[in-house]
Parts: structure tokens; sequence; C-alpha cells
């Protein structure tokens, strides 16, 4: 059984790059976030009506991963993401099929590793919320969201490299509990 380790939070406080180091570290498989290759194929032109489209994609490659996975896969987003994300950013124009997708699939990961906004704030076209009122609210948004699925997780605080060992100790408590 492969335990899906989802590093998620706020834009720009590290996600990607802990995803893949904590690949690294594990030598395991990492998915990206399917919404950047959207974004990059389409000229970062998304609207309401691709969020279905994003969904599917991020499952496939997600689920392709875990087949190639021994132990744990890293997943850099989940659809629970990319729920929060139709409601802040198209009024909740998500598919219900997604919304149902992502409260299932939620409950079958291992761990979330909830990174704080406690970084500086790098800037990319696609991120919408630079200013630290929003970023507050969207690192509450995420945390409430775990808490009001029960969901397990970890928040992680400080720099990159405080980041990874927090990190790879949840993750190694996580394997040992699957031994």
């Amino acid at each position: 059984m492969v335990s899906r380790i989802v590093v998620t939070g706020a834009e720009s406080t590290g996600k990607s790059t802990l995803a893949e180091a904590l690949a690294a570290h594990f030598g395991e498989p990492c998915v990206a976030e399917y919404v950047r290759e959207f974004w990059d194929a389409h000229e970062g032109k998304i609207t309401a009506d691709d969020l279905g489209t994003i969904a599917r994609m991020q499952m496939e490659t997600e689920d392709a991963a875990a087949k190639r996975a021994k132990r744990v896969l890293f997943c850099d987003t989940d659809l629970l993401t990319n729920v929060l994300w139709a409601d802040l950013l198209y009024g909740g124009k998500c598919p219900d099929w997604v919304r149902t997708e992502a409260d299932t699939r939620c409950q079958g990961y291992g761990l979330y590793l909830l990174c704080d906004t406690d970084i500086p704030f790098a800037p990319d076209p696609q991120r919408s919320f630079p200013d630290p009122e929003g970023r507050e609210m969207c690192r509450q948004l995420w945390r409430q969201t775990l808490i009001a699925r029960d969901l397990p997780f970890v928040e992680l605080k400080g720099d990159l490299g405080a980041r990874e060992q927090r990190a790879i100790d949840a993750v190694k408590r996580v394997l040992a509990l699957t031994e």
C-alpha cells in the first residue's frame, strides 16, 4: 500500500520545492501541480470551464505516479486545493463531481504537510494573493479545510531547511505506521 503525502498551503510557500526534495530524499515519485502545466499551455488563460479538465488530469497523473511508487508518493497538490482555488477565483463554479471526488480522495491520504506563509512571497504571474492579508486568509482557509475534514496534517514553518527536516520526520512516522 502506497502512502500518499500532500504538500499543501497558500501560494508561494515552498510547496513544489519541498515536494521535490522529499521525493528525492525518499527515492520516490513526486506529482507536480497539473494546473501550472495547463496555465503554461494556455498562456495563462484558465476559465471555470477548464476546472474539470484540470482536476481530471491531476487525478490521472497522481494515480499513474502511485503505480510507480514503492512506499510513498509526494503530491504537490490535491483536489481539495483545486476546489479551494475554484471557490476563491471562480465564485465556487467548481463542478460537483470534483467536489465529491475531492472529499472522497482526501480521506485516503496518509498526511498533509501544511506550509506556512512565513517565508517571503516570490512573484509569479500565476499567483493571486501577494499581500500579507491575502496570504493569511489563504493559510487559514487551507488549515480550516483540513480541520473540518479531520485530516492528518503537520504544519511546517521556518526556512526551507527546517520545513524539510520536519516533513521528513513526519513522513517517517507515517511510513512506520504502515510497516
